[in-house]
């Protein structure tokens, strides 16, 4: 095997893999909110079985506020939200993306329904 020279002075390191490099560049370059906000819609649109029906998603404080385009629909998500919010909480919860120790974005604490 060739033998690799050490730097003076650094310690070598283990090697990281992407999905803790990525957080990890995310938090140092102050992108985490923004990632996170991004991780809550796309959890949103893995779990609801709406995507179709959502015209938008807005986070702010914990909740994440959604509209439908379809009243019937959002009667329908209405019924199930509770469960909704523990799938969408659980989808974030082992998102490897998603940085749990960001102050400003983290676990969705409601959802409002418009």
């Amino acid at each position: 095997m060739p033998e690799y020279r050490k730097i003076k002075g650094v310690p070598r390191k283990e090697a990281l893999g992407m999905e803790q490099i990525v957080p990890l560049f995310a938090r140092s370059m102050g992108l985490s909110a923004g990632l996170n906000t991004r991780r809550v819609f796309s959890a949103w649109d893995e779990v609801s079985g709406v995507k179709d029906f959502t015209l938008r998603k807005f986070y702010r404080d914990g909740k994440l506020y959604v509209t439908l385009s379809s009243s019937m629909v959002r009667t329908h998500v209405e019924l199930q939200k509770d469960a909704i919010l523990l799938a969408v909480n659980s989808f974030l919860e082992n998102d490897t993306l998603f940085d749990k120790s960001c102050t400003k974005v983290g676990l969705v604490k409601e959802i409002i329904l418009k």
